[in-house]
């Protein structure tokens, strides 16, 4: 009785342990969240991207963390348009670009961007482009943007797949820099 026993809760244990494996999409949504209210300088560490990008201080602030949003504006010297917002929805992460004018209203171009095709891992998630920007933006279907984070780095990450085009912004998490006044379209 005892054999049979200790054999049942040995299977419970051991159902156990693998029913509470680590969820990378959330470690990974944690990480991040623990930035929140912080503000990072970055530079351009592959592609050029455009005069702005190389002539202008680059800054990211994650801004706001809601229990499944988190909205990271990322200003080009003066330029306050971008917002990145990552959601959690439906066990993936979607990666949408948030474009602005001054007077907040949407740029032309806006809300593009992709959606993981799997938990990923708690240092790293893909986004592909999503049918959204596909069918938008039909010169983005081969887009795959991804995001790095580390306790030193945190980079913005994109490859157009089947070009030379490569583009990533580094940005250093073990020096804070003080934080913008709000993106255009935000309302504090």
């Amino acid at each position: 009785m005892k054999r049979i026993l200790l054999s049942v809760v040995l299977a419970f244990s051991v159902s156990s342990a693998y029913s509470q494996q680590i969820n990378e999409r959330d470690a990974f949504l944690n990480r991040v969240r623990s930035l929140c209210g912080k503000s990072f300088e970055g530079v351009v560490t592959a592609g050029r991207g455009n005069d702005d990008f190389s002539k202008n201080r680059l800054v990211m602030h994650v801004r706001s963390c809601d229990e499944n949003k988190i909205r990271i504006p990322f200003f080009v010297g003066n330029d306050r348009s971008r917002t990145w917002i990552l959601t959690s929805e439906n066990e993936r992460i979607q990666l949408k670009h948030d474009h602005r004018h001054e007077d907040g209203s949407e740029d032309l171009v806006t809300q593009y961007g992709g959606i993981t095709p799997n938990q990923g891992c708690d240092s790293i998630q893909m986004f592909p482009a999503d049918d959204y920007t596909r069918n938008q933006y039909p010169h983005t279907a081969n887009n795959v943007w991804w995001i790095t984070i580390n306790d030193k780095e945190f980079t913005y990450n994109l490859r157009r797949i089947g070009s030379d085009r490569v583009f990533t912004v580094t940005f250093d998490l073990t020096r804070e820099v003080s934080a913008p006044d709000a993106p255009w379209g935000w309302k504090d």
